[in-house]
């Protein structure tokens, strides 16, 4: 990723019913310097905004918006080969969160699914 990307953690209702998630991470760079190997497809979830995924797998790549954000492109970074490498720097759209992401700390955590 180039390394004036945007890292911002999205909580709005149409990032977390494209996903299936609760949020979704994206970081906005320059399209130019964003390298895509492989094929990709584009699905019209608004009247300017395109979605891009893995035609083979259906996994959601990344964003893209001429009106919003012309030139750039919002990568999802939890598919990027090391998505801590970028540190999250804001979470976006908290108006529409979810109820109960905004106190996560405060949940038991376990490094591994626990047992029975």
């Amino acid at each position: 990723m180039p390394s004036e990307a945007r890292h911002a953690l999205c909580h709005c209702e149409d990032c977390r019913k494209c996903a299936g998630a609760p949020a979704v991470s994206w970081a906005l760079a320059p399209a130019a310097e964003v390298r895509i190997d492989g094929e990709t497809r584009e699905y019209a979830s608004s009247e300017h905004g395109r979605r891009h995924f893995c035609p083979a797998c259906g996994t959601g790549l990344f964003y893209t918006n001429a009106l919003i954000f012309p030139d750039q492109i919002d990568v999802q970074t939890a598919t990027l080969d090391d998505p801590s490498a970028l540190p999250l720097q804001a979470q976006i759209q908290t108006a529409e969160r979810i109820g109960w992401m905004a106190d996560l700390q405060a949940l038991p955590q376990f490094e591994r699914y626990p047992g029975p």
